[in-house]
């Protein structure tokens, strides 16, 4: 499961949007089957930061889910992502940064 979010989100408030796109995605795509099988086999979670060009491309990517925060005006400041097999993920993933 990726989850991205905005490099200028301040670490407390990503800590919450990281939270919160974790749970998102996992009631988001429970039925999915390789939610399952990601469940059973993996629980693999990969956050990484974006910038707001970043951020407009990968809400072009299947299933995936927009998170927003009321407490920074409702803004999308994170999304995340519908575990899948690693050849399945679009060539974008590779090349995000892994949140610091």
């Amino acid at each position: 499961m990726y989850i991205a979010i905005k490099e200028w989100v301040p670490t407390g408030h990503a800590l919450n949007v990281a939270a919160h796109a974790g749970l998102i995605g996992y009631l988001a795509f429970q039925d999915h089957e390789w939610t399952q099988d990601w469940l059973k086999n993996s629980f693999k979670k990969v956050t990484c930061m974006v910038s707001d060009e970043e951020f407009a491309e990968l809400k072009k990517v299947d299933y995936c889910k927009v998170i927003t925060e009321s407490r920074l005006d409702n803004d999308q400041v994170g999304i995340v992502f519908a575990p899948r097999k690693k050849e399945d993920w679009p060539e974008i993933m590779s090349t995000l940064r892994l949140w610091k």
